[in-house]
């Protein structure tokens, strides 16, 4: 959500009501954001010159609740210096002036092609003036490319127990560990190999303690699991980190989101608590490499959203440690009209008398026997046009169907997406997000959530509760409407 540009009631737009949008032009990889003098730092890479030119740079932007951004203007222009333009990576707080520049200094470590050549290499910037704009340390890279094609998004942490900044680096298949005293030079300690997941990128490593008071490292990438029939969204693994290795619990990954558009993703700390560890924050980049310039808000001349910010909790069950999602808390406090229903019993179709295109949805469904059940979101009026969220029972999943509204894939490889459901229990929670351009589900309590883009006709609002092959009951049916017009 962007305060720099508020929506005017009487003119429709595309442009998000509740979610980060880039002023203008292009935006793609969210970068980490730091907490720092009592605000959330946000970079992200956008581009000035799309769709005719090429590059990125880094733009910044503040918050104090993740929910309402303040544009900060660019912090680490393009072409700059002899290196090409900044692509991802991550910025850190060095409290102890580990790098020299100064107690408190924030030090950015990012991707550049190098000058002779192209090679991804790793340059350091710094910024002694609370992030505003970055200076660039040397024309030499800190990190060279060791000899391979795929050499990109440093992601940097304090490892407490060894006193030492690791770094993470996406090195095709592979994740590469480095560590460093002084973020200047860096050494080799170790690599992760991954399996059918293709290229990885923005790898992400941090430690949470879970809800029986364990604790467990999670090593995160974005990757592409589609060819084995997985997402390309965020995968991840727990484990042990014991500062020069991760050692998995399991060979396979598990997945953060389950749609189509949740790419680039970062996990971050909370800012202002004490507590780092029992949760963390999570956001990503609502797009698709296989269709990032499909979005008719080229028209109102930019291309670039971000899911809400989500908090994420770490639980287990039996042997086996699972991230779960849930919008963060401060989304409820946007202004809102709330209407609630009773509980509500559906055997074929139930058109809701509310609509809208910008709201979060609650809902209890339980049934008995049947095939299908769940609602037909932003649907026209001749009930053609609508995107479809439910539990196919009969299947045993979950789902999100784009196939009859307007949306990004010209393919049709990306219609509908599916998670695993145990249809046994015969019941479930859902929360929906809805905005202008997008859809984001929570499926009891965020074990599975999906993201992804949706273009419908900005009239299309409507609501109807389905089922097919049985009754269902809609029972504790909440909808609060955000930035109506």
């Amino acid at each position: 959500m962007n305060e720099e540009t508020p929506l005017a009631p009487q003119q429709p737009t595309y442009r998000a009501s509740y979610h980060f949008t880039t002023p203008d032009k292009w935006m793609n990889d969210p970068q980490r954001p730091i907490y720092f003098d009592g605000k959330y730092h946000y970079y992200y890479l956008y581009n000035k010159d799309y769709p005719k030119g090429n590059g990125t740079e880094w733009r910044h932007a503040t918050s104090t609740d993740l929910v309402h951004w303040q544009d900060e203007g660019v912090a680490i222009p393009k072409y700059t210096n002899q290196n090409g333009d900044p692509w991802s990576g991550s910025v850190v707080v060095d409290t102890d002036n580990t790098a020299g520049f100064g107690n408190g200094a924030l030090v950015a470590l990012v991707t550049q092609p190098s000058a002779d050549g192209g090679k991804q290499e790793q340059y350091l910037w710094y910024s002694t003036n609370s992030g505003k704009t970055f200076s660039s340390y040397s024309s030499k890279p800190v990190l060279p490319n060791p000899g391979t094609h795929d050499f990109r998004d440093p992601k940097i942490i304090w490892e407490d127990q060894s006193r030492k900044w690791i770094m993470t680096m996406a090195e095709g298949s592979k994740v590469g560990f480095y560590e460093s005293s002084n973020l200047k030079d860096w050494r080799y300690i170790s690599g992760f190999n991954t399996e059918n997941i293709g290229l990885v990128e923005c790898p992400d490593l941090y430690l949470m303690r879970a809800d029986d008071g364990s604790y467990r490292w999670i090593l995160g990438v974005s990757a592409n699991g589609k060819p084995a029939g997985k997402p390309n969204t965020y995968a991840y693994w727990t484990g042990d980190f014991n500062g020069k290795e991760f050692v998995p619990d399991r060979k396979e990954p598990q997945w953060l989101d389950y749609g189509f558009d949740w790419y680039a993703a970062v996990t971050f700390e909370e800012g202002p608590g004490e507590d780092k560890l029992s949760h963390r924050y999570a956001l990503g980049w609502m797009n698709n490499w296989d269709y990032p310039n499909n979005t008719p808000t080229l028209k109102e001349g930019f291309n670039g959203t971000d899911s809400i910010v989500r908090q994420i909790k770490l639980k287990q069950a039996g042997d086996t440690y699972t991230l779960v999602s849930q919008p963060v808390q401060a989304l409820e406090q946007l202004p809102h009209a709330a209407r609630s229903y009773p509980k509500l019993e559906v055997d074929g179709t139930r058109t809701l008398d509310v609509a809208g295109d910008s709201y979060q949805l609650d809902a209890d469904i339980s049934w008995s026997e049947l095939k299908n059940v769940g609602l037909r979101l932003r649907e026209s009026a001749d009930k053609q046009r609508h995107v479809d969220v439910g539990v196919f029972a009969e299947g045993g999943y979950t789902y999100v169907n784009r196939a009859f509204t307007g949306q990004p894939d010209k393919s049709g490889a990306y219609l509908e997406s599916r998670a695993p459901f145990n249809s046994g229990s015969k019941k479930v929670h859902l929360k929906i997000l809805v905005d202008k351009t997008s859809i984001e589900v929570f499926v009891d309590d965020g074990a599975v959530v999906y993201s992804s883009v949706i273009f419908p006709d900005l009239n299309d609002k409507g609501i109807t509760l389905f089922t097919d092959g049985g009754k269902a009951v809609f029972d504790n049916l909440v909808i609060r409407q955000y930035g109506q017009n």
